[in-house]
């Protein structure tokens, strides 16, 4: 196919090679009126700047995609890096993979770099602080940079590959609740993700078809990483009476779960007799706990593969597709880590 050119662009819209350059760049010295102009012409020839539009007919011309990930050291994104590795590279893709370490502004910037280099596209595991942290999304978007999300972000049409979040902690709380728990809560996971507000609805919502009741003080915030998890869950047992403990804890995600295990050690709280645990993610190393984590498995290599898939379907395509939101399963995996009571 015909490599599209900023010259391709500016001809069509009849306007400067200069005005199409401030638009790409959003600058502010372009009429509104003449910038949305300019902005359809480019969806219209499906334009990407900066080398994005390549010329595919060269077999030497380099491919290759980013990823985007929230923390490098976690099982659960290195198995996610690993499906797209194992995708993109059977397309003839490599994969640069980089870690905005829960930081909005690393992310930003991470896709600022990528859409501006010879990289084709990007899958990103984003991070929302507000609705004005997603303005470098909206960035993308304008210039037709193919992208996928790895959680819904509130206010953007995507690409979107993700598990059913609220489901999967749904059916962990109905197995404590089958299983005689009354004074179950929640570890919730970092405010500004999808993933943690979705894990908060399902917990809620768990309650709705049964006989307990919920209240709001059956949630805790607690973090991914694990000292803050660590620091914050030694801090929720000390504040409180043994016999207000829990005795079921539904955690954001294992990392998180391996914190509150050690925890309960150092407080000689015995797991499951006392307090029962369900961790979420299922890493590679969750059966290898001090106590193996029961745990809700989410399909990680397969949410690379099927990201990687879509992206390199839209980086490839002469036309606009459709956007794609896919949602996939997950197991419930009972390990030691939790126990049916006696009712």
């Amino acid at each position: 196919m015909k490599k599209i050119t900023i010259q391709d662009v500016a001809k069509r819209a009849r306007v400067s090679v200069g005005t199409v350059s401030a638009v790409i760049n959003a600058k502010k010295t372009v009429k509104p009126a003449t910038r949305d102009f300019i902005l359809e012409v480019m969806k219209e020839l499906n334009f990407r700047p900066n080398g994005v539009a390549r010329n595919f007919k060269s077999e030497t011309s380099d491919k290759s995609i980013g990823l985007i990930i929230k923390d490098i050291t976690y099982p659960f994104y290195t198995a996610i890096a690993k499906g797209v590795s194992e995708y993109a590279n059977s397309k003839g893709y490599s994969v640069i993979v980089s870690s905005s370490d829960d930081s909005n502004e690393w992310e930003k910037n991470l896709s600022r770099l990528f859409s501006t280099k010879d990289i084709n596209g990007i899958i990103i595991a984003p991070i929302v602080e507000g609705t004005a942290e997603i303005e470098h999304l909206f960035k993308l978007k304008m210039i037709n940079y193919p992208f996928v999300l790895l959680e819904d972000v509130k206010g953007i049409q995507a690409n979107v590959v993700a598990i059913d979040n609220k489901k999967a902690i749904k059916r962990a709380v109905k197995y404590l609740i089958d299983s005689g728990h009354k004074k179950i809560v929640h570890f919730a996971g970092p405010p500004q993700s999808a993933h943690t507000q979705e894990r908060m609805e399902g917990f809620r919502y768990a309650f709705s078809e049964s006989t307990l009741v919920f209240n709001n003080d059956m949630i805790i915030s607690v973090g991914s990483h694990f000292q803050e998890c660590f620091d914050k869950a030694l801090e929720y047992f000390k504040n409180r009476k043994r016999e207000n403990y829990p005795t079921a804890i539904v955690c954001f995600n294992d990392q998180q779960a391996l914190a509150v295990l050690l925890v309960l050690k150092q407080l000689n709280i015995r797991v499951p007799d006392d307090i029962s645990i369900i961790g979420n993610d299922d890493i590679y190393y969750a059966k290898m706990f001090p106590i193996p984590l029961t745990t809700i498995r989410a399909p990680q290599q397969e949410i690379g593969i099927m990201a990687a898939e879509i992206l390199i379907r839209n980086i490839e395509s002469p036309t606009i597709l459709p956007i794609e939101r896919v949602i996939l399963e997950t197991e419930f995996i009972v390990r030691q880590s939790s126990k049916v009571l006696s009712t």
